[in-house]
């Protein structure tokens, strides 16, 4: 999938900002005479030239949320699952561009941080971490995240917020990390977390509280209220990405997943 479909878009719509000074050498006739070191040019008695490269390195930071209500899903896969998959490819998309890859896996406090480093063995243990790692905490504090991305990482980077986004008050630090990052928000939803079906009495369970609720789904009321809520709570966080000028991703349990990220990275190329 990487190398089919992800590898050129990946490639042409992160870059990296800026120019590298490369070497110093002798001009040559069609050289731009703004690109002239006047130092070396003294020292040696004859003209030399500044050469750059385009700055390709990037870093990639991965804030997985494996809070609760991660580990819930009722078609393909869990949440939780379909994010490390998510979390995989694009790891090694980066791998492959010669871009680092850091991940910070999250819930109500951070649980695990893997500082940003290149090379498929560092992916590898990436990925081992996004598949297997084991919360100590169920909540969900994006705001946590953020802040921690803010602190531990200096320089610029392409941040993928993966998550379902079942929380609240992160728009001002989403905002904030977003004006010293490029961040990017995931949402991961099943389809029963917008319909639910009618098989009447069910008791259901908060993920993250452990709060019990009855219900009786054979209630067509009930089930639209439920479906009315899902909707409205969906825009709503639309809403306020776009506010802050977060770009967004859609995915869903139901849904491959790779036409979403295609239109992402179509997105992003025509922004270019």
């Amino acid at each position: 999938m990487v190398t089919d479909v992800f590898a050129g878009q990946y490639h042409s719509v992160f870059k990296g900002r800026g120019m590298e000074f490369e070497e110093v050498r002798e001009y040559q006739p069609g050289d731009d005479i703004r690109s002239i070191d006047w130092n070396v040019t003294a020292r040696m008695g004859h003209p030399f030239i500044k050469k750059f490269m385009e700055e390709r390195e990037l870093t990639i930071m991965l804030l997985l949320d494996m809070s609760g209500s991660s580990f819930f899903g009722t078609v393909n896969k869990l949440k939780r699952h379909l994010s490390a998959e998510l979390c995989s490819l694009l790891a090694i998309s980066a791998v492959k561009n010669n871009d680092k890859v850091g991940l910070i896996i999250f819930s109500d406090k951070i649980e695990k941080f893997v500082p940003p480093m290149k090379g498929l063995s560092h992916v590898l243990r990436i990925i081992r971490e996004a598949l297997y790692y084991e919360p100590e905490e169920k909540g969900t504090n994006i705001t946590a995240a953020l802040e921690y991305l803010n602190r531990v990482i200096t320089r610029r980077t392409i941040s993928f917020v993966i998550s379902d986004f079942y929380a609240k008050d992160y728009k001002m630090s989403l905002s904030t990390a977003n004006k010293r990052h490029d961040v990017v928000a995931i949402s991961v939803t099943d389809p029963r977390e917008i319909d639910l079906p009618d098989v009447g009495i069910v008791s259901l369970e908060d993920a993250e509280t452990g709060e019990t609720v009855m219900l009786d789904t054979s209630s067509f009321a009930l089930r639209n209220e439920y479906h009315a809520n899902a909707i409205k709570m969906f825009e709503e966080r639309k809403k306020l990405l776009r506010s802050i000028n977060v770009d967004h991703i859609d995915i869903r349990t139901d849904v491959p997943y790779d036409r979403e990220l295609y239109r992402f990275f179509r997105m992003r190329e025509r922004r270019i």
